[in-house]
């Protein structure tokens, strides 16, 4: 077994192990019928104007693919596009390690529409930069908008996180300002990267805070029962939650994502709307990428077997 192999399985136990204590953390005091209570206590239209959201999430994250197959410029078709992106995140996120999990099976739809692996690698990479600058840009805005609350999660002053805040914000922008001007490949010892053009970083910029913002929005939803919730305040928590997930790697986010908005938002966090938000952005799309991910590998099974057939002497 390969040092790489091993570091990954190690990264996956140790990030099940710590999801399965944070969530025993979070739900120790409840039974199972305090659980499915909770959940009835979120309205309808609460319920599906979340599931609204989630959609317009993973709307925008079909966008990240979209500006990656521009980058290596290619003209692949956006169905084309927002079917591997769909399927690979929809499964990715659910299992954990995205990074890896969402990159194998992009690979496997843009190798058979024609784009080589260095291809693939580049959409993977501008991927991830395009969830760090929204994530990042998102962090920015509710710890200059809501610094108390970001402040109590980093336990450090408002003072302080007020500043971070601004200097996530000025990351962005010197991004957009080295996509402007700054044509020669970026290089940091052996690695190097080609800035994409201002037009896509701007795009990157747009649909990675816009994504973030969706999700906000739909963590904000299930919350709102018992309480106004205002959405500056569930951004805070789900960004703050997203920063916790980074740092411990867990699969999915599970249990960090629950502990971190928990403790940002308290009691206006339900057990019922943490479980709600888990099943409406994470287990549906699954349970749709999954089948549709199967289907895709038969039609393109069938479709080799049929250029086989045709190619080999009658």
């Amino acid at each position: 077994m390969t040092a790489k192999r091993v570091l990954t399985y190690s990264v996956l136990i140790v990030g099940f192990g710590a999801a399965g204590y944070l969530l025993y953390h979070t739900f120790r005091e409840y039974s199972l019928s305090d659980v499915i209570g909770s959940v009835k206590e979120i309205p309808a239209r609460n319920l599906a104007t979340a599931l609204f959201f989630a959609f317009c999430s993973y709307f925008c994250l079909t966008g990240f693919d979209w500006v990656g197959v521009r980058y290596v410029k290619n003209d692949l078709a956006y169905p084309k596009i927002s079917l591997a992106s769909f399927i690979a995140l929809s499964i990715g996120q659910s299992v954990g390690l995205a990074g890896l999990s969402s990159g194998a099976l992009r690979y496997r739809y843009y190798a058979h529409w024609g784009l080589s692996a260095e291809d693939v690698a580049k959409i993977v990479l501008l991927s991830g930069v395009t969830v760090g600058i929204g994530l990042g840009t998102l962090c920015g805005i509710v710890m200059i908008l809501n610094p108390s609350d970001a402040a109590k999660v980093l336990r450090l002053s408002e003072g302080t996180v007020t500043a971070a805040g601004v200097a996530c914000v000025a990351f962005s922008v010197a991004y957009l300002g080295l996509a402007a001007f700054v044509r020669t490949p970026l290089r940091i010892r052996s690695w190097t990267f080609q800035m994409p053009t201002l037009r896509l970083a701007v795009a990157q910029l747009i649909v990675g805070t816009v994504n973030f913002a969706f999700v906000s929005a739909c963590l904000r939803e299930v919350m709102a029962v018992g309480s106004d919730v205002t959405f500056l305040k569930a951004a805070t928590a789900f960004s703050m939650a997203n920063v916790a997930i980074l740092v411990t790697h867990a699969p999915g986010g599970l249990g960090v994502l629950e502990a971190t908005v928990r403790h940002v938002m308290g009691d206006q966090a339900s057990i019922g709307s943490l479980v709600a938000f888990r099943v409406i952005y994470f287990f549906i799309p699954f349970f749709i990428g999954l089948p549709l991910a199967l289907i895709a590998e038969a039609t393109f099974r069938a479709r080799k077997a049929r250029a086989g057939a045709s190619a080999s002497p009658g």
